[in-house]
């Protein structure tokens, strides 16, 4: 409640101004006093009384004035009968000590009360004059249902002008029992304005002694039930003296119960109390006069030419009361004025002495029932309006907003004779097309009658069906009636228009179906009439007509327009009408989300309205949404009015169903409390409702309807009346389920139970025991529930639910206190519902909302609704949002998972670059032992691998902690992540460890070779060195000839003296035999067996055909053309093929790298071979997998002992020496000619050591930038993404073979696909050498680096200094040991000049080498990777390399590690090789189709035997197969099928498939659209 005003001292500023100025009139002043000034001129709406804010949670008023209309208004919206007890608390008498210190006994004479307080009858008044009509129309409402009086004319101080309020009463409706229906337990309900009642006033004139109002309170009153229904003197406030409410007139009625005991009065009678004294207030007299059956003038002293009383047009019954105890009564006076009044004796009454309160008030019952026998007058309400205007009262109706209103309500509903009929010609749209609309929707995803007709061309016949029923709607013209209600929802009025509407349909509805419910009451005493209470039943529903039904039949027209071309007149002028609802919608109107009749939402309809909300309130669209859930007729409407002051449109008069939401507004104070803008109520009717239970599939509306609202909500409010306890375990088992699927789609809702009905004080602690078997009964239900939607691990409410048994529990009083219709409303109630509300905000502020906008809700209502109409809800549930959640999840994943997989890429190969330069001068350790500096390594790889593991959990744990990203809803596959998290770990630490090994043996293989290397080098160098000496002793100048010769000589004899020896090849066949032997014993012994069948040499020769195992697989075989599914043998060699390919590219990979043989390297082969056995779906034999086996490592055992033998060959020491001869000839004759050799041996160094070091290094590195930058790119983010732009790509080449391969060859396409993308991405130039020159100029400065650092450290001699360089370089680069040592050989340069020759010569390889690996091709580059950039895409967006079972779709799942598999987008089977046994057509099923059929399917799985689609499962547990949510999803692989039909069957050998006719339509441009909508894929504007 929003109204702001001022504070204290402001006020008291103000009254200081007031007294100087003295201008204000009494109304200004006390509406200042108030804070309602304001409102004065801009009326108080309802939007602005029932918004939510910070005061909805404050109990107290506080000591500001101005507070003290906000707080009544509070207390009365929650139709609490102490609210005019509000006042500011009095706070004089707080002063204990000067109390204690001096009493003075004078003071006790004194008011004790000197604050201001408000009379509650100005409170009143003043409230009513600052509200607009519809808030007017509430505070009377809520006035009557506490039994207060209501203002019948209200009075305006200023302009003293009173005002009949027929508007504010307008709604007011009472049941009660007159005489003649209390035998037959029938009631009247009655709007109170149009009853034609007596009514009874009762004025005074002149002072009196007698407090008139307390009197009428008794009157009207049991003793036992006393109720204060006008305000008195002896209440609290009432004795303030009244500033602006004299001449207010107030009415009430007493209504009769039935019960001869109990009634005051038998006959209903309106009572009107006029406040101030007649004399001052001639015009309101008057009017009373001639309205009322009778008027009693309370007086203490008549004046004798008494006027007022002898005014000839009064026609009531003049009634005197007088008080003979009073000092100024004078019995002559009264005698004379009865004599001209002609007054009889009955009509005095005179309170003596002797009577006392309870006997006076007796006697004027008497009286008032004796007036009630014969009344003489009747009038409603309705019909005083026109004595107003003779009298010149204005009547609040006659506003020209009002009366426009009720033009345009009474121009329809004047027209309706029988609703039945209205409803049926008025609404064609809503009849039975949208039921057999429905039908097809639900029918469309059910396929419940499809028989053995072609799935996909039975769907298409629905499609047409329901074009064809599109078209029959369109067929309609609009009818006038909903013309005429269209353009009276878009004129100003139209808020009075649809009350009006609403208060004549009910007028209306109340007369057919009192008439409907009798002869129902009648019918069910005997039960043989079933059939005639089936048909009231369908009557009571059909007869029912309210205003949701015109925006029933608007949302139809709006829907079926859709259907017209978007040029179409008709079309466009329908466009506005969402804007139309969404404003209504602001205005607090309620929209219909789910008809109930039909059991349908128009989802278009509401998505619109939703949308054009969105546009109307942003950015301030974010939203909580509320949901009201319980058996018809327990008092859930009570409760929402009462907690959130909302009326859905519903009354009891009508049977509705259906779910309606409204919206109140946020304050902006309380926004950030809340963290919404608005909270969405929405309220369902009908569920378990008695009057609708006779209809078809009741139970299954109630169960679609619970379920829908149930996931919309962030708190559920179950309300459960205590006498209903059958239907409360109906409707429980409904929520139950609700609850559970919600959980399985990441909501958990919070839940409030409301029981209703519970009156004891102790009720909370009593129902402990209740509360305990409720949860019991939760839990069982739960178990149950849980096991029928296969769902076991949850055993208790609590795990599907946020319930608190303590906290989660409201107990509500009843609403009545006493006997209805005189029982105002009880305060426990009204006192519960606000602690309830409180709770309720309380919740919502604790919500992390699933729905955090409009536009998500209204996603969420879309996806929802869908899984709805597919029974079978939780295996069919897939939504945008969760989509899009996990989608950024697998992104964010992917990101850490290639982060972890980049630095230990990084770690690994700078160790293996350590391992490379050990035991040379550029090792980086300390430690001589290979083996223990291995160990070493492994020991840091694992600290540095569990350092990323727990990085990437923290990753992990802090994405689901966020508050934005609707993490929650992805919160059940937290788990698979966790497991891809462990697994990468532990894939990535087998691989590291295996690196490492590989590294180090082939470092110690080489060991042996370097030392004899290194021995014939010193060997060689101490000959030539003899050789120099020898030739100087010579003395004579020897030419370059003479010197070659001498050289060459020497050459000769210290090679034979050196012990040369072939060096041994190892027989790689053994090796691969041995490792291929240890892997197949663990498959038992016969799988030995066969291994030792053929020996690994003979093996892997001619490329590898499957040959079928026994007669039954050669029989299939043989006949495979004519069998609809691919057969085994076909299937085994496709596999067996794709895992020679991988196998080859492995080898490939490791034969470029020139290095050693390792067993790391035929391991990795086998590894590969049972990872993609495991994952295929063909069963495979051992005999299929020996053999497949002995063919890879055959071959590759080949490649390997090629590569072997190549790289003894290179490393031979004798070979190594012959290519040195000549650099060493070149180095004996400088060395002996003196010549300088400083440049000469700093460009050997260079070309020799540094050069192919920095070579590697960056080839080492680039491989890793690549995949890096393939990265960034959308399509790799993840698998999805990935499938998407692949599909997109094939669909914009318009070639079929390419077709034809991604499904018959999809990880052959899928690689040469990445190999495309790369090339693409890296043809241009710049794009490559920008990462290769970043490498390249890191190298450069760590080398010069590294001289700059061998400089400073003086050393002795060149040697040092080249081996300082070395060092420094140790861990970045891999130094040739070999072509360092030769290096070394005569070296006899100078120190300081090699190094500035290095620096040049340094310069100019940078220049060399950029220009060589400019001009090497990217394919040629390709091949030096160390890290190749197509296999590491591939790995990463292939997935598991699971394929859907029937259409062989590939699983897109993100995490690696997962328990079930999905594919976003399946395909028809046929495009499998799938086709109809009889026919050999091609199948145009599709999976997603057929699992929520009841057709069958039969396969080698089946063991041949037919299996239900529906429990496809059973046989293929790990998959779910989504059913086609969309209905459009499929389209990309519709017009795939349907343009390339005879193209595929002749592939296949097959027949062209039958294609349905609605596949024809289906363009490019909407399949490229379905392939967006199915992956999810947001265009990024």
């Amino acid at each position: 409640m929003g109204l702001g005003g001022p504070s204290g001292l402001k006020g008291l500023a103000k009254v200081g101004v007031r007294c100087a100025l003295s201008t204000e009139t009494d109304l200004e002043s006390l509406l200042e006093d108030l804070g309602l000034e304001q409102y004065y001129r801009e009326k108080l709406s309802l939007s602005k009384i029932l918004q939510i804010d910070e005061k909805t949670m404050a109990d107290d008023p506080g000591t500001c004035k101005s507070n003290v209309p906000l707080y009544f208004l509070k207390k009365l919206l929650m139709v609490n009968v102490t609210a005019r007890a509000v006042n500011p608390p009095d706070y004089s008498n707080c002063d204990d000590a000067s109390e204690a210190a001096d009493y003075n006994f004078d003071d006790l004479s004194d008011s004790p009360n000197d604050a201001e307080v408000f009379n509650p009858l100005d409170i009143i008044t003043a409230l009513f004059l600052c509200s607009d009509g519809f808030v007017q129309q509430e505070l009377a409402l809520k006035m009557s249902m506490c039994q207060f009086s209501v203002p019948l004319l209200l009075p305006n101080c200023d302009t003293k002008q009173s005002t009949l309020m027929l508007w504010a009463m307008r709604d007011i409706v009472k049941k009660y029992r007159p005489p003649d229906l209390s035998a037959s337990k029938g009631f009247k309900e009655e709007r109170m304005v149009l009853s034609e009642l007596p009514m009874i006033s009762f004025v005074r004139l002149g002072e009196c002694s007698l407090s008139k109002s307390e009197i009428l309170n008794k009157l009207l009153s049991n003793p036992q039930q006393y109720h204060d229904t006008f305000v008195h003197h002896n209440m609290k406030c009432g004795d303030s003296p009244r500033k602006i409410s004299d001449g207010l007139t107030e009415i009430t009625w007493y209504l009769p119960c039935g019960n001869k005991n109990m009634d005051i009065f038998s006959e209903p009678v309106a009572i009107a109390n006029l406040r101030g004294d007649i004399a001052a207030h001639e015009t309101q007299f008057s009017f009373l006069c001639q309205t009322s059956a009778a008027v009693f003038v309370f007086f203490d002293q008549l004046e004798p030419e008494c006027k007022l009383l002898t005014n000839e047009n009064h026609k009531a019954k003049i009634f005197l009361v007088g008080n003979q105890q009073s000092k100024s009564f004078n019995p002559d006076v009264l005698k004379k004025i009865a004599n001209q009044l002609n007054l009889k004796k009955n009509n005095i009454i005179i309170k003596t002495k002797k009577t006392n309160d309870a006997d006076f008030v007796k006697r004027l019952r008497t009286t008032v029932s004796i007036v009630l026998t014969n009344p003489g007058m009747k009038m409603s309400i309705e019909q005083m309006a026109d004595i107003a205007h003779e009298l010149g009262i204005s009547v609040d109706e006659d506003s020209p907003e009002c009366q426009a209103g009720r033009k345009n309500a009474d121009a329809i509903t004047a027209e309706i004779e029988d609703t039945f009929t209205f409803k049926e010609k008025q609404f064609p749209l809503q009849g039975q097309i949208w039921k057999e609309l429905t039908f097809l929707e639900k029918e469309e995803v059910r396929l419940r009658k499809v028989g053995s007709e072609d799935i996909e061309n039975y769907k298409s016949n629905l499609k047409m069906k329901k074009q064809e029923l599109r078209r029959k709607q369109n067929s309609h013209a609009m009818s006038d009636f909903m013309s005429c209600f269209i353009s009276a929802i878009s004129s100003k009025e139209r808020g009075y228009f649809l009350k009006w509407m609403r208060m004549n349909l009910d007028n209306l509805s109340r007369i057919k179906l009192s008439t409907l419910r009798e002869l129902y009451k009648e019918k069910s005493k005997d039960s043989k009439n079933k059939k005639e209470i089936k048909e009231i039943d369908q009557q009571l529903s059909n007869s029912s007509l309210g205003i949701e039904h015109f925006f029933r039949e608007m949302g139809q027209i709006y829907e079926a327009s859709l259907y017209l071309p978007e040029t179409d007149p008709s079309r466009q002028q329908l466009q506005h009408l969402p804007r139309l609802c969404a404003q209504l919608l602001l205005d607090g109107f309620p929209l219909e989300l789910v008809d109930g009749d039909a059991s349908n939402i128009p989802l278009r309809w509401v998505s619109d309205v939703l949308s054009q909300l969105n546009d109307l309130v942003s950015p301030k669209n974010k939203i909580l949404v509320v949901t009201v859930l319980g058996v018809q007729s327990t008092g859930k409407s009570t409760l929402l009015n009462t907690m959130f002051g909302v009326q859905f449109a519903v009354s009891s008069g009508r049977c509705t169903r259906g779910a309606f939401m409204l919206l109140i507004k946020v304050s902006e104070d309380f926004k950030k409390d809340l963290n919404c803008d608005f909270v969405v109520i929405i309220d369902t009717e009908g569920l378990k409702s008695p009057e609708l239970a006779q209809l078809d599939n009741s139970h299954e509306h109630d169960n679609e309807l619970a379920t829908l609202v149930v996931g919309l909500s962030d708190v559920t409010i179950i309300n459960i009346a205590m006498e209903n306890s059958t239907e409360m375990k109906d409707i429980l088992q409904i929520v139950v389920h609700a609850f559970l699927r919600m959980k399985e789609v990441g909501k958990k809702p919070k839940c409030q139970f409301v029981h209703q009905n519970v009156s004891d004080v102790s009720a909370h602690e009593k129902n402990l025991r209740d509360r305990k078997l409720l949860l019991e009964q939760l839990n069982e239900m739960t178990q149950a529930a849980a096991k029928m939607e296969k769902k076991e691990e949850n055993k208790n409410f609590t795990d599907v639910m946020e319930y608190n048994p303590d906290t989660g529990n409201c107990y509500i009083p009843g609403l009545w206190n006493g006997n209805p219709p005189m029982a105002p409303v009880n305060v426990g109630y009204s006192e519960t519902v606000y602690e309830l509300k409180k709770n309720i905000i309380q919740l919502l502020g604790k919500c992390e909302s699933t729905s955090n906008n409009i536009l998500e809700f209204r996603e969420w209502i879309n996806s929802l609704w869908t899984a709805v109409k597919h029974e079978n809800f939780i295996f069919s549930f897939r939504n945008s949002l969760v989509a899009d959640a996990y989608m950024v999840l697998c992104t964010e994943y992917n990101k850490w998972e290639w982060e972890f997989k980049k630095e230990m890429y990084t770690w690994v190969t700078d160790k293996e670059t350590r391992i490379s330069n050990f035991g040379t001068v550029a090792a980086k350790t300390e430690i001589s032992e290979l083996r223990e500096y291995v160990t070493e390594l492994k020991s840091e790889a694992t600290t540095e691998l569990t350092k990323w593991e727990t990085m990437m959990f923290n990753n992990l744990n802090k994405y689901f902690e966020q508050p934005e990203g609707h993490v929650y809803l992805v919160e059940g596959y937290r788990e698979e992540f966790s497991n891809s998290i462990k697994s990468l770990r532990k894939q990535t630490e087998s691989s590291v460890f295996d690196q490492i090994t590989t590294a180090a043996d082939i470092k110690q293989g080489l060991k042996e070779l370097d030392k004899i290397r290194a021995t014939y080098t010193e060997e060689i160098e101490k000959a030539v060195c003899a050789l120099i000496d020898k030739c100087r002793k010579k003395k004579i100048k020897m030419t370059d000839k003479e010197l070659d010769e001498s050289f060459n000589k020497m050459w000769a004899e210290t090679l034979n003296t050196l012990p040369f020896s072939a060096q041994q090849t190892s027989n790689i066949f053994t090796s691969v035999s041995h490792q291929l032997l240890t892997n197949i014993s663990l498959k038992g012994s016969h799988a030995s067996e066969l291994l030792s069948e053929k020996r690994l040499q003979d093996c892997g020769l001619k490329p590898f055909t499957y040959k079928p195992k026994g007669k039954k697989e050669t029989i299939v075989h043989t006949f495979s053309q004519l069998l609809p599914w691919k057969d085994a043998v076909k299937a085994k060699q496709e596999i067996a093929e794709n895992i020679i390919s991988a196998c080859n590219d492995c080898v490939s990979d490791k034969i470029m790298r020139k290095t050693n043989y390792h067993d790391t390297y035929i391991q990795e082969i086998l590894h590969i071979i049972d990872e993609r056995l495991n994952k295929a779906d063909v069963d495979t034999d051992i005999e299929f997998e020996v053999s497949l086996k002995q063919h890879i490592c055959g071959s590759a055992a080949r490649k390997f002992q090629k590569m072997h033998e190549d790289f003894i060959q290179e490393n031979d020491p004798y070979r190594r020496l012959e290519k040195n001869k000549d650099k060493f000839c070149a180095d004996f004759k400088d060395v002996f000619n003196e010549r300088d050799q400083c440049q000469k041996k700093a460009e050997e160094f260079t070309n020799q050591c540094l050069k192919p070091a920095v070579e590697d290094f960056v080839y080492r590195h680039l491989g890793l930038d690549i995949v890096d930058k393939m990265l960034t790119i959308e399509e790799f983010s993840t698998i999805m993404s990935f499938q998407y732009s692949l599909l997109l790509d094939l669909i914009s080449k318009s070639d079929f073979q390419s077709f034809k391969r991604y499904i018959c060859s999809y990880e052959d396409y899928v690689k040469s696909w990445i190999s495309d993308r790369i090339k693409e991405i890296f043809s241009s130039d710049s794009a490559l050498c920008e990462l290769e020159d970043r490498h390249l100029q890191s190298c450069i400065d760590y080398i010069n680096a590294a001289i700059k650092k061998a400089k400073a450290e003086k050393t002795d001699s060149l040697k040092t200094f080249a081996e300082n360089i070395c060092k420094e370089l140790g861990d970045k680069l891999v130094i040739s040991k070999d072509a360092l040592d030769s290096f070394m050989v005569l070296n006899k340069a100078d120190q300081d000049q090699f190094a500035y020759w290095l620096n040049k010569c340094v310069m100019e390889i940078t220049e060399a080498l950029r220009n060589k690996l400019k001009n090497t091709t990217f394919n040629k580059k390709n091949t030096h990777l160390h890290l190749k950039p197509k296999n590491e895409l591939f790995n990463r967006v292939i997935g598991c390399g699971k394929q859907c079972p029937f259409c062989k779709v590939p699983c897109d799942a993100g995490a690696e590690v997962h328990t079930e598999h999905f594919a976003s987008l399946h395909r028809p089977k046929g495009l499998g090789r799938n086709r109809w046994n009889d026919s050999q057509k091609l199948t145009t099923d599709i999976c997603s189709s057929a699992v929520i059929s009841n057709t069958h399917f039969k396969c080698s799985a089946t063991n041949n035997k037919w299996h239900p689609y529906k429990d496809y499962r059973t046989i293929y547990p790990d998959w779910k197969i989504q059913p086609d949510v969309s209905l459009e999803a499929s389209d990309y692989w519709k017009y795939v099928m349907n343009k390339y039909n005879e193209e595929f069957a002749e592939a296949y050998d097959a027949e062209p498939a039958d294609i349905p006719a609605t596949w024809d339509n289906i363009t490019e441009e909407q399949a490229k659209e379905s392939l967006k909508k199915s992956f999810g894929i947001k265009v990024k504007s």
